[in-house]
C-alpha cells in the first residue's frame, strides 16, 4: 500500500497543491463558487495530479533509477511493476471521469485538452528543453475550467491568470531541474535549467516578475481590495528570498525554494479570498 501512495506521490503533496491554488484563484474570481463545484474540483486536483505522477513514473521508469532524487521511487526500486502503475492510472482516470460527468459539457471540452497535455508532458524531456512550458500549461487548465464549470466564459481574468501561472510555473519547475541538472546532463534528459544555463536565476526572476505584474493587471481589473495587494507583496518578498536560495545552485537549496512556492500560491489565494 505504501508504495502505490509513493507512485501517487500522496506522501508528497506539494505537486497537488501547486495545482490547486491557481484553481481556487479561478474558482473564488468567478464569484460563481458553489460547495458542490468547490468539492468536485478539489477531488479533480488529487486525482489528476495523482494520475500525472503515474504516468510521469511510467514513462520515466527507465531513467529515474539514475537520478538521486528519483532513483527511490517505487518503479525505480522494483517494489512496483509497470502492470500495476498501469491499472491505477486506469482506476484514477475513471474516477476523474466519474467527477467530470457531474459538470457542463464545456468544462468536458477543457478537461480533454488537459488530459492531452498531461499525457504529453512526460515525454517531451526527450525530444525538447522546454517540458517546463508543457507543465505550466498542464497546470493551468483548472483556471479556464473553472469558469466553464461555473459562468461558462471565459474573461480576460480568466487568460491573466493562465498566463501568470504558466510563467510561475516555468520559474519554479525550473528551480526544481536545477536539483537534477547534473543527473540529466549525465542522462540525455533535457530541461529548462539545462537550457538557461549560466542565465537560471536571471530567467526565473524575469518570469517570476511577469507573473507578479499580470497578477497585478487582473487586480486592477477586478478591483480587488488592499489585502490581495498586501498578499501579492508578501508573495513577491517569498520570491526574492527564492531568488537567495537559489544564488549558488546548491541542490539542496533549489529544492527548498521549489517548496517555498506552495505559501506563495496560498498567499496569492488569501488575497483574494480577503477581496
Amino acid at each position: 500500500m505504501l508504495a502505490y501512495l509513493q507512485l501517487m506521490r500522496l506522501d508528497k503533496p506539494i505537486g497537488t497543491l501547486l495545482l490547486l491554488w491557481p484553481t481556487l484563484w479561478a474558482l473564488w474570481l468567478t464569484r460563481h463558487v458553489s460547495l458542490f463545484i468547490f468539492v468536485i474540483f478539489i477531488a479533480g486536483v488529487f486525482v489528476m495530479r495523482a494520475a500525472g505522477c503515474v504516468l510521469n513514473d511510467l514513462a520515466d521508469r527507465q531513467f529515474d533509477r539514475y537520478v538521486e532524487r528519483t532513483q527511490h521511487r517505487p518503479l525505480a526500486r522494483g517494489a512496483l511493476t509497470a502492470k500495476n502503475a498501469l491499472w491505477t492510472l486506469l482506476v484514477l482516470l475513471f474516477v476523474a471521469l466519474l467527477l467530470l460527468l457531474t459538470l457542463n459539457k464545456l468544462s468536458w471540452f477543457i478537461a480533454g485538452l488537459a488530459l492531452l497535455t498531461t499525457l504529453i508532458y512526460p515525454f517531451l524531456k526527450r525530444f525538447t528543453h522546454l517540458p517546463q512550458v508543457m507543465l505550466g500549461i498542464a497546470f493551468s487548465w483548472g483556471i479556464p475550467m473553472a469558469y466553464a464549470a461555473t459562468i461558462e466564459q471565459f474573461p480576460i481574468t480568466c487568460w491573466l491568470l493562465c498566463f501568470a501561472n504558466i510563467c510561475w510555473t516555468i520559474a519554479y519547475d525550473t528551480e526544481y531541474a536545477m536539483v537534477d541538472r547534473n543527473d540529466d546532463l549525465k542522462i540525455g534528459i533535457k530541461s529548462t535549467a539545462i537550457l538557461f544555463g549560466q542565465h537560471d536565476k536571471l530567467i526565473i526572476g524575469i518570469l517570476q516578475i511577469a507573473a507578479i505584474i499580470d497578477l497585478l493587471t487582473m487586480a486592477t481589473i477586478n478591483h480587488l481590495s488592499f489585502s490581495f495587494y498586501l498578499c501579492l507583496c508578501l508573495a513577491a518578498m517569498l520570491l526574492v528570498y527564492q531568488q537567495w536560495l537559489i544564488k549558488d545552485r546548491d541542490r539542496k537549496h533549489c529544492f527548498q525554494a521549489f517548496l517555498n512556492n506552495n505559501y506563495v500560491g496560498f498567499l496569492i489565494f488569501i488575497g483574494i479570498l480577503l477581496s
